[in-house]
């Protein structure tokens, strides 16, 4: 009996999980979520979400306007601004990570209690 399923399910398995994998991400959802209002410049974004590095927002900004979610828009000052907006792409994604949001936060007190009775259960400190 084989487990494995045929080579064009995995291609496509292998294709979505790319994308899940970067949408499904912590930073990802915290720069749409920034971003769905307006444009912002790489250090408000740094602000706003706080707790990112510099290096993990820089690639994360790199990997979604790779990938057409994010618009990176140089203008020509001394010393040159950056900006960076949803494009419609990313918009059309901002709505179902505000409806993973709202899910989250109507659940969060659940999952807190559940947590808890498990740890204490499993005798977790």
């Amino acid at each position: 009996m084989e487990l494995t399923a045929p080579e064009p399910i995995h291609g496509e398995c292998r294709r979505f999980s790319s994308v899940l994998s970067l949408i499904g991400d912590k930073w990802t959802v915290m720069i749409v979520m920034t971003l769905n209002d307006r444009s912002r410049r790489f250090n408000d974004i740094k602000r706003t979400i706080g707790g990112i590095s510099q290096q993990m927002l820089a690639r994360t900004l790199r990997a979604l306007e790779r990938d057409g979610m994010v618009s990176r828009t140089v203008h020509p000052t001394v010393p040159p601004q950056v900006e960076y907006a949803l494009t419609d792409l990313g918009r059309s994604l901002a709505g179902p990570i505000r409806e993973l949001g709202y899910w989250a936060g109507a659940h969060i007190a659940e999952i807190e209690g559940n947590r808890l009775g498990f740890d204490e259960a499993k005798g977790v400190p």
